[in-house]
């Protein structure tokens, strides 16, 4: 459980960088909604992001793993388009958003180990 909550924070800060760094990404300013849109997208990521992976693994291959930055900026814009919490202005603003969300979760999933019994 508290794994769980480390990752909805992790993301809700990552959202909340990137709300705050690009022009065009606006995140709610109310609690609640922030914890929800930072669920939804840790479901977006869990659920439906393998699945694009595997069915764009010829692109991913062919621009040697860059295309993977198209699949981010995909479910940034599905997580807009499923809550009111954030607001996506378009394609660009939701590549420059994944690009800072990706570089934050990956800095503070550093501090936050997936194996039991370590923080």
């Amino acid at each position: 459980m508290t794994r769980l909550i480390l990752r909805i924070a992790v993301n809700a800060v990552a959202l909340w960088a990137a709300a705050e760094l690009v022009d065009g990404v606006t995140l709610s300013q109310q609690f609640w909604q922030v914890i929800l849109v930072a669920l939804i997208f840790g479901v977006v990521n869990a659920v439906i992001k393998p699945i694009a992976t595997l069915f764009s693994l010829p692109f991913i291959v062919l621009t040697l793993g860059l295309f993977t930055l198209v699949v981010n900026t995909l479910m940034l814009m599905l997580t807009d388009a499923l809550t009111s919490g954030l607001t996506v202005a378009g394609f660009g603003s939701a590549f420059w958003g994944a690009l800072v969300i990706s570089l934050v979760s990956w800095l503070l999933n550093m501090f936050v180990s997936d194996k039991k019994g370590k923080s």
